[in-house]
């Protein structure tokens, strides 16, 4: 898939937009998807663009892809503790927004999505930054997995997708972004950020392409 934009053509021929491809062992990754994204009382809605709207139906599709084929599925989900939300340092200073994820707040809007739940035997990791690398264990939980492939979806596109796609491409994953899986406030900043990763930092692939990949598992990853 080509994320097309004004600048693509300007972009490849500079040298950027190449194909990373496929690895071997890949695994799917769900970045934060919890019902602040699409619950209209949440101040982190999503809901009035229609690509993020559908989004988690696109990610279901994925899962039952994974679990089906045995790949790992990994998640990741925010948690504050302190009371004065001192553990999401800085961030806090520039996105109020973030106490949803306060521990114990009575919106309930850190639940997960309906068939969007981790299992038995998924491996999560909390964050309090965007990327899910950042001060948590999942770099090395997929090394211990040895996984070489990463098929990332999640909210939202412009921050913890996009800061964790960047992180799994600088710790030697192949990251794999669906478009149709990730979500953000308006199709403007969706496409800006999916265009900006393909020509640098991933291969954004279709729902298709990458149920298509999933569904091989590692055995019919041929070297």
């Amino acid at each position: 898939m080509s994320v097309q934009h004004a600048s693509s053509e300007s972009y490849a021929r500079s040298g950027f937009a190449n194909r990373m491809g496929w690895g071997k062992r890949p695994a799917l990754l769900i970045i934060d998807v919890c019902k602040a994204y699409w619950d209209a009382s949440s101040p982190l809605s999503l809901l009035g663009n229609p690509d993020a709207e559908q989004a988690p139906d696109s990610m279901r599709k994925l899962v039952k892809a994974a679990r089906a084929a045995k790949i790992p599925v990994v998640w990741s989900q925010v948690e504050y503790t302190q009371p004065d939300m001192a553990d999401a340092g800085l961030f806090w200073h520039k996105a109020k927004v973030l106490d949803v994820w306060k521990k114990g707040d009575t919106r309930g809007l850190a639940a997960c999505l309906e068939g969007l739940e981790p299992a038995d035997g998924d491996a999560v990791v909390v964050k309090k930054y965007a990327s899910a690398f950042f001060g948590t264990t999942l770099a090395s939980t997929l090394q211990v997995m040895n996984v070489d492939t990463l098929v990332i979806c999640g909210v939202s596109t412009s921050g913890c997708v996009r800061a964790t796609t960047l992180d799994a491409m600088q710790h030697g994953f192949r990251p794999m972004v669906v478009a149709s899986a990730c979500g953000d406030r308006t199709p403007e900043i969706q496409k800006a950020n999916l265009f900006d990763l393909d020509s640098k930092y991933a291969d954004v692939v279709s729902e298709e392409e990458a149920i298509i990949n999933i569904s091989k598992g590692w055995a019919g990853h041929k070297s």
